[in-house]
């Protein structure tokens, strides 16, 4: 259990979901981890879990989508941690299924902050000090939706096809410098996003229908997702750069078609 051995960890939207559960396991692993979110009381548990189970941690409520927010807990990894190895720029909003003529320039503009500048903030002010160290990893939560089409709304969707070339342009931007780059695309995941639609598939019985439509035949945990950035952020991804990976059961990998059940 030590993958992350040393290392220093900024872990966003870590006050839920998937950014709770890779916060978790970074720090299992032997990661120092900074854990930020917007709610104070969540990101303090998700400090406590680690504390209590051995791992250190800090907790910052902050505003991932804001400069004045991320130059701040960018400078208090430096400070407190001693420098950063590792990034997930991992918070994220849906906005939900609201109409396309019903959108307003502010609906998607409030996406594309949190979801899209939200990523190139911590790029912007946690590369630099990655690159002074000629290594790191940083490692930003994009979506299926940003592969396909019906996997998320308008904004959101955009918004992720915007992290996966923030990505890639990044990754060439840095050549020669250590740091790696990379996005991870979760299908459906079972997190407070996406909690409306398990409420109401089991309201309505058919919690069984749920990521029917990947080859796995179900939906993701949070700790799934985590495993993947456990590897992108260790040193056993060392030669994986400017990467958009599915880990959505299969569901990116074909054409959705009826099937039966086994």
């Amino acid at each position: 259990m030590d993958r992350l051995q040393g290392k220093r960890a900024i872990v966003t939207g870590a006050g839920s979901g998937i950014g709770r559960a890779s916060a978790k396991l970074f720090a299992a692993e032997g990661a120092a981890v900074m854990v930020i979110d917007k709610a104070p009381p969540t990101v303090e548990e998700t400090a406590s879990e680690i504390k209590a189970a051995g791992g250190r941690a800090i907790a910052v409520a902050a505003d991932a989508g804001a400069e004045t927010d991320v130059q701040g807990f960018i400078q208090k990894a430096v400070k407190e941690l001693g420098g950063i190895d590792v990034i997930f720029a991992n918070a994220g909003i849906s906005g939900g299924l609201v109409p396309l003529f019903e959108q307003s320039v502010e609906f998607w503009r409030e996406i594309l902050r949190v979801n899209l500048i939200g990523p190139f903030l911590a790029i912007r002010h946690g590369a630099p000090i990655m690159v002074k160290e000629g290594k790191g990893s940083i490692i930003c939560t994009a979506s299926v939706a940003a592969l396909r089409a019906n996997a998320g709304g308008h904004p959101y969707s955009a918004s992720k096809a915007g992290v996966i070339s923030l990505v890639q342009t990044t990754a060439s931007t840095l050549t020669g410098t250590g740091v790696r780059v990379n996005a991870i695309c979760p299908g459906l995941i079972e997190t407070g996003m996406t909690k409306p639609i398990f409420e109401r598939a089991r309201e309505h019985g058919s919690e069984a229908k749920i990521g029917q439509l990947n080859p796995l035949q179900r939906a993701g945990q949070p700790e799934e997702i985590a495993a993947m950035a456990l590897f992108l952020a260790s040193d056993e991804g060392a030669y994986v750069n400017g990467q958009a990976i599915a880990v959505d059961g299969g569901l990116s990998c074909t054409h959705p078609f009826a099937r039966m059940r086994r």
